[in-house]
């Protein structure tokens, strides 16, 4: 077995053998003022069982070996009358000790397995996800991953950024579960989207697609949120299957692009209808995943329709994604309890270059994330 180290404990491991420590000598010294007669000695068997909530095996048996020196120097000198129930209480310490490092140990072992299958997840989950910074046809878009705290599952937060011969097109999506599975199930997703989106002319052909590769690779009760944008000629088109709405930033306003009529997530016969909006130069718009619109502080909401112009509506798309990634932080004091998959698109106006380029080269040239 490898060795722990004490950052892999927990928040505070020295901390926890401090107290166990400290509440040994302080049920000593308590005795030691209630009189000659020991009556306190006997909860002693405590300290080693608090030391094995935090610490290894071997400061298990620390602690239980000050418990158990502590209690003989305060049965010492052994009298006849209690010595039966003071050797008792002595080898109580000592089997109570054990049992403790032995719960110690297998608690370190779980904990060693959790970690190395939550780092297992965000390997592949890196893999997964691409980087997509760059240009995107008129489109200028950033992404941020912002993972949840230690003590959460790896979520099944996934997006991906397309040029296609039909238009711009984003994909963001949120797979029900944590994990592997969930991990799994986004890949699935990921993979059957870079290939349906070249080859599907309407955006609805591409959402069914997604519907029917989900509906074959879940259970009855798994299914995945999505939300497809694409933007050609100045006009977006937005196709949301349980999915929270983008927001339009324009101006200083901010409008959700709610969808016409509510569709169910893939893998439930998603039919999701369309909405259409011109696009004006510099306007923007964020795609998110569940994380951000459940992020909470004292049951309250985090108010993202509220902050979006002034945190995303000014510098680049970059700094924007950082503002946000600040004020989400501060705002669940930094313990989110679910992954956040943030895109932020800029539309720049229409350009010539992608007119004059040839239909096979679309999808190759797209900034920093080809």
């Amino acid at each position: 077995m490898p060795a722990v180290n004490g950052s892999e404990l927990g928040p505070t491991p020295r901390t926890g053998i401090v107290a166990a420590c400290l509440f040994a000598v302080t049920i000593a010294g308590l005795d030691l003022l209630s009189g000659p007669e020991p009556e306190l000695a006997g909860m002693l068997v405590a300290p080693p069982l608090i030391a094995a909530v935090v610490a290894t095996y071997r400061w298990v048996f620390a602690v239980g070996s000050l418990s158990f020196v502590l209690a003989l120097l305060l049965y010492l000198p052994f009298t006849t009358r209690a010595q039966g129930i003071q050797l008792l209480q002595l080898g109580g310490i000592v089997v109570v000790t054990f049992i403790a490092a032995g719960v110690s140990q297998l608690r370190l072992q779980a904990y060693q397995r959790l970690t190395s299958l939550r780092k297992l997840a965000a390997v592949v989950q890196q893999a997964v996800l691409r980087p997509i910074d760059g240009q995107l046809g008129d489109l200028t878009l950033g992404v941020r991953y912002v993972s949840a705290s230690a003590e959460a599952d790896i979520g099944g937060d996934l997006y991906e950024a397309l040029d296609t011969p039909y238009g711009s097109r984003v994909l963001i999506g949120d797979v029900r579960g944590k994990g592997l599975d969930a991990v799994r199930l986004a890949s699935t997703v990921l993979g059957s989207y870079r290939h349906v989106a070249y080859e599907r002319a309407e955006l609805r052909s591409v959402m069914a697609d997604l519907d029917r590769a989900v509906a074959r690779a879940v259970g009855d009760e798994d299914f995945v949120t999505a939300c497809i944008i694409e933007e050609r000629g100045g006009m977006l088109t937005v196709l949301n299957c349980g999915h929270p709405a983008p927001l339009l930033l324009r101006k200083g306003a901010v409008t959700p692009l709610d969808p016409p009529t509510t569709a169910p997530p893939l893998g439930f016969l998603a039919a999701a209808k369309p909405r259409v909006e011109r696009l004006e130069p510099g306007d923007r718009i964020l795609l998110f995943t569940d994380g951000l619109a459940e992020a909470r502080r004292d049951n309250e909401f985090f108010p993202i329709e509220q902050r979006a112009w002034r945190i995303l509506g000014h510098g680049t798309i970059n700094d924007a994604l950082t503002s946000l990634e600040n004020a989400l932080t501060d705002w669940v004091r930094g313990k989110l309890d679910d992954d956040v998959a943030l895109v932020l698109l800029e539309y720049q106006g229409p350009t010539s270059d992608r007119a004059n380029r040839p239909a096979w080269e679309w999808g190759t040239q797209r900034g920093s994330y080809s």
